[in-house]
Order: structure tokens, then C-alpha cells, then sequence
């Protein structure tokens, strides 16, 4: 059960994330879960938002270089080694995570973290198969 997610390319200098964080409140697009990469020269933005292709949209009629891009949204236990059982898992079959951020509200007492992996389909098998819960796209863009 991949979700979207939305990733913008955003120059290192000031202004450049308010703007893009003001696009997406000015079009009433929520913001669920965020995590920004960066260098000295630029970042790139990836969010869970309620509704990703209106967010591209109008990202892109602001300037923006956005992309969507599909990864997993999964609960693991809110203790320690939760989310290592998880990825435990991924890494037996040599699958390399290539990152990781948590979602900032919880659907149960679990904690919620999107995940992309060189092999979404494989490890989406492996975690469902081995009882973690995945969340679908309404699930995660309106929680």
C-alpha cells in the first residue's frame, strides 16, 4: 500500500521554505508528516500532505521543482526496538532503506513512520507478511 509522497527542490536561502510552506496554506493543503535533507547549497523537502497532486500543482505553479514519489507509511511498536524489529526485517533481505521520517500524529497507540526502500513492493510483503500494519492513502493523509 504505497502513499505519495511530495518532494521539492528548494534552494538553500532565506525565504525559499515559507514560501513553499505558504503555497500549501494558501491552497488548504494539510501538512501530516515532513522531513528535510539538506546542504549548503540546497535541500529537498518530502512531505505526507492531504492531498499530493493538488500540492504538486500548485507548487509548480509557484516556481518550484516537485516530484511524487511512492513510499510506505507503517506502524511499529512506540518502544524501544519498534521500528528496528521493522527494518531488521528489511536489511535480512538485503534491501537498503534509503531514508526514513516519523508522522507527526499516531492512528493507534503505535508509532507512525513513512519509509522508502530501494524495493518498496518487497518490503511492503515482508512487513505486512510479518504482522506490521502499512496504512493506505486515506489513512495517511487524513490523520
Amino acid at each position: 500500500m504505497p502513499i505519495k509522497q511530495v518532494s521539492v527542490f528548494l534552494e538553500n536561502k532565506s525565504g525559499r521554505l515559507h514560501k513553499a510552506l505558504y503555497t500549501l496554506k494558501s491552497y488548504n493543503i494539510d501538512i501530516r508528516a515532513l522531513s528535510i535533507a539538506d546542504t549548503s547549497e540546497f535541500g529537498i523537502l518530502r512531505m505526507i500532505v492531504s492531498n499530493p497532486d493538488k500540492a504538486k500543482d500548485a507548487l509548480e505553479k509557484e516556481q518550484f521543482a516537485v516530484s511524487l514519489a511512492e513510499v510506505l507509511a507503517i506502524e511499529v511498536e512506540d518502544q524501544p526496538g519498534g521500528l528496528e524489529a521493522a527494518l531488521d526485517l528489511i536489511n535480512e533481505e538485503n534491501i537498503n532503506v534509503e531514508y526514513i521520517y516519523a508522522f507527526v500524529e499516531k492512528k493507534t497507540q503505535k508509532a507512525l513512520v513513512v519509509l522508502r526502500t530501494e524495493n518498496n513492493d518487497k518490503s511492503q510483503e515482508i512487513l505486512t507478511s510479518n504482522g506490521f500494519s502499512l496504512l493506505n492513502q486515506d489513512e495517511a493523509y487524513t490523520l
